[in-house]
């Protein structure tokens, strides 16, 4: 699962939780939203560090082919012909992986996700797809397809910058240098998925 799916799928536990506080199984109403090996799972390394966030599925396998314990549970039950197992929360490898030092590849998708699907020259949060990119220095003034010259911005924005460097406009100016995606940026997604919920809030704010 990619972080931006992971982002979605938190929204659409949320649903569930207020649905399962009505007085229905929530066992119940995680199957008949069809979500439930969909949601999003932290995983720790060895070391108890947060390296990524998969879906419950893959959790589940990683699991019970005893690659990976399980450390936090959702709280809800999958139920197969003959057995039950707790759906994973937070998981941890059994065995320590090295994690590379690497940016995610250039693309409009992690481009959006870097920039948490804002705008970045107005702060308006939108679907992907009412988001376009801006050349923050122009293409046709030497500006290149980049990290550090591609920005998440909305269409109004990107109409009124049109074909001009910042500096020749007076009141529009980028929220925050555009930097590339990295392994602390993930971290930074991962913590704000994790603020509100407590199984995994001590894995991350530390």
């Amino acid at each position: 699962m990619s972080l931006g799916k992971a982002m979605i799928h938190a929204r659409k536990q949320k649903s569930i939780a207020r649905a399962a506080s009505s007085g229905e199984p929530r066992e119940h109403l995680a199957a008949q939203s069809g979500l439930i090996l969909q949601m999003p799972v932290l995983v720790l390394n060895a070391s108890y560090e947060p390296i990524n966030i998969c879906g419950a599925r893959r959790a589940l396998v990683l699991v019970l082919k005893g690659i990976a314990r399980t450390e936090e549970e959702h709280g809800m039950t999958l139920h197969a012909q003959r057995s039950r197992m707790a759906m994973p929360s937070v998981i941890r490898l059994l065995e320590y992986r090295r994690i590379p030092y690497q940016t995610r590849a250039l693309s409009r998708k992690n481009i959006l996700l870097r920039d948490r699907n804002a705008c970045q020259y107005c702060g308006v949060v939108l679907a992907s797809g009412d988001l376009t990119l801006d050349h923050v220095i122009p293409r046709s003034r030497g500006g290149n397809s980049t990290w550090e010259n591609l920005v998440a911005c909305c269409h109004s924005c990107n109409r009124r910058k049109g074909n001009r460097m910042l500096h020749e406009i007076d009141d529009m100016a980028l929220m925050r240098e555009p930097r590339p995606f990295s392994l602390h940026t993930s971290r930074q997604i991962m913590r704000m998925l994790g603020r509100g919920d407590d199984r995994w809030r001590k894995y991350l704010f530390y």
